[in-house]
């Protein structure tokens, strides 16, 4: 699999650099992907939670609401 670009742009003299990443880039790169998709699922997670409870109060969110404020 071909590792993503990374392009530097030099506005001093308008010069484009077009590169894969390196090893330290990548790597960090496969850590920020794993976040992203922990921090999905873990919203996920919360939203679906969220809605078996207000199933089982036999509420909507308004109301819930309402009753938070």
């Amino acid at each position: 699999m071909p590792r993503p670009m990374i392009r530097i742009h030099n506005i001093e003299i308008d010069e484009v650099i077009d590169r894969e990443m390196n090893d330290t880039e990548f790597a960090q790169y496969e850590i920020d992907i794993a976040n992203s998709a922990a921090k999905q699922s873990e919203a996920e997670a919360k939203a679906t939670a969220k809605a078996a409870l207000l199933t089982k109060l036999g509420i909507t969110a308004e109301e819930a609401q309402l009753l938070l404020s």
